[in-house]
């Protein structure tokens, strides 16, 4: 990969599983390359986040760059005020752009830039890709033909592993994430649940203010009989995708340190948040 002295090369980290192993990817592969690691922080992450975070930079060497909005305190509260309470929503993705987008563009100015992006060579998206001329995203995992199932030997070799926020979600990015599944909402019920609690807050169900779409609200969500239904619904999924594919290997799954891929399944929502 040839190396330009004039052009700044930058690697977004989210927290999730690609975007680390490009880190470490890069980190390794391509040391000639001087990196620039940056973490667009909304101060509202999964909060596992942050020492994973400190435990990559060990391995890396080097300080991943937080990147902050304007607004630093409250940044999400403040843009919320702005847009009148309404909340952050699939058609209306305000916090995307003004606590990520933003401050990462802000932060690359208008130097040439290339933007290494942790999309594999199976899968069919391209993810954040800026607006500005002088960012150029490249694309080394579908350069290289790297896969699923790479991105997780890269993880487990390297010893960094993955987030402990896996054990209840298939996504980085921020605790009360709109794109969660009600599956993930419980997760989160059972395992942060003064962080539930304050998502909760943030609705306003007499107005059609809620995370889920659908109109139903996370005090619907955290009753135990639709506890034990969205359980319940989300197993089903689970041997149905079974029944439609092949499992992984139980001797891949020892080989990766017990983490089973097919329990993750892939990130979707807002691509510069969970790449």
């Amino acid at each position: 990969m040839p190396v330009k002295k004039d052009i700044r090369h930058i690697l977004s980290i989210s927290g999730g599983k690609d975007s680390t192993a490009l880190a470490i990817y890069m980190h390794d592969k391509y040391p000639e390359i001087k990196t620039e690691y940056v973490f667009c922080d909304t101060h509202k992450e999964c909060v596992e986040t942050y020492p994973f975070l400190n435990r990559l930079e060990g391995y890396l060497g080097q300080e991943i760059t937080r990147l902050e909005p304007d607004m630093q305190e409250n940044a999400f509260d403040y843009f919320l005020k702005l847009n009148n309470g309404f909340l952050p929503s699939r058609s209306a993705r305000w916090c995307t752009k003004n606590l990520k987008i933003k401050p990462f563009e802000r932060f690359v100015g208008d130097q040439q830039t290339k933007l290494y992006i942790a999309i594999r060579a199976d899968e069919n998206r391209k993810g954040y890709i800026s607006t500005k001329p002088n960012i150029a995203p490249v694309y080394p995992f579908i350069d290289d033909g790297i896969t699923k199932a790479d991105v997780f030997n890269i993880l487990c070799e390297s010893g960094v592993e993955l987030p402990s926020f896996y054990d209840y979600r298939h996504r980085s990015g921020c605790y009360f994430c709109f794109f969660q599944t009600k599956e993930e909402w419980v997760g989160l019920l059972e395992t942060h649940p003064d962080l539930f609690e304050l998502a909760k807050q943030y609705e306003k169900p007499e107005i059609g203010f809620n995370w889920v779409e659908g109109g139903e609200s996370l005090t619907d969500i955290e009753q135990p009989e639709r506890i034990a239904q969205i359980k319940a619904k989300a197993e089903t999924r689970r041997q149905q995708a079974k029944k439609r594919r092949m499992a992984t290997p139980v001797s891949l799954q020892e080989q990766w340190g017990g983490i089973n891929p097919d329990r993750l399944g892939e990130d979707d929502g807002c691509d510069i948040c969970h790449l």
